[in-house]
């Protein structure tokens, strides 16, 4: 049995291996699924109250929560899974974006996948800001630094980042965009779920007719990205990395360091 970061991360591993036009969200819900229960975990996502399935399936227009069913992924459509697994009363929380391949409209493929890798970007600017930071709140000065530093997109405030532990969801809150306090001092013991959700358009949003899946007003599409990063004695390491987040953090100076 492995920890609950990587096992979240098998799960996201597993659907980005499977999504592929005309496979329905459901389906990739049922993979991430059998992913977690074959490593000793089971979902977190279906212990929050109301919630049955494994992940969150979020297609296009829609941010995130959305719910999975019988709807059928398209080429060229960008697909947010956020899935979350709990492994001995510990849990994990991540999240990928992938744009679905489309020969015939390759400038469409290349605008999406470039909110994609925006968004994901700035989630790492998040991540290396933590490793130095005196308080939290630093990591949102980051992530709005770097997406301003891109182009004309839009950070979502109504939905943040959390703490995490023996909850999915726990304090404190972890904001992708300036705020006015500090925040907690960032010490050893505090471990956080980083995500940003961007939009290539407007921040308003609204929840859909199933009460969970919330999209963008405008029609814009939306990107989201989210690791589970533990602070330590020795400095960061990103639980829901299979290397801890060091390939991804070296061309932004630092090295994480595992947990003894």
């Amino acid at each position: 049995m492995v920890g609950p970061g990587l096992t979240t991360l098998a799960s996201l591993d597993a659907v980005r291996a499977a999504i592929r036009p005309g496979i329905s969200t459901l389906e990739l819900n049922d993979i991430a699924d059998a992913a977690i229960r074959a490593r000793g975990g089971v979902s977190n996502f279906q212990l929050v109250p109301g919630y049955r399935h494994t992940v969150c399936a979020s297609v296009n227009d829609d941010v995130v929560h959305g719910i999975p069913n019988d709807r059928v992924v398209g080429p060229g459509d960008i697909v947010s899974i956020d899935s979350g697994a709990d492994v001995g009363g510990w849990n994990g929380d991540s999240a990928i974006t992938v744009v679905v391949p489309d020969a015939s409209r390759p400038e469409l493929v290349a605008e999406r996948q470039r909110l994609a890798d925006v968004t994901e970007a700035s989630m790492w600017h998040g991540i290396a800001r933590l490793a130095v930071a005196r308080h939290l709140n630093e990591v949102g000065e980051a992530i709005e630094d770097y997406v301003e530093s891109q182009g004309e997109y839009g950070i979502l405030t109504d939905y943040i980042g959390h703490g995490i532990g023996r909850s999915m969801h726990e304090e404190p809150p972890v904001f992708n965009y300036r705020v006015r306090s500090r925040g907690p001092a960032v010490k050893p013991g505090l471990v956080v779920a980083i995500e940003p959700m961007i939009t290539a358009g407007g921040i308003d949003t609204f929840t859909r007719d199933d009460d969970w899946t919330v999209a963008t007003r405008d029609g814009s599409m939306a990107a989201h990205w989210e690791h589970s990063v533990a602070v330590h004695q020795g400095g960061i390491w990103v639980l829901t990395a299979a290397d801890g987040g060091a390939a991804a953090l070296a061309p932004l100076g630092v090295t994480p360091v595992p947990i003894a």
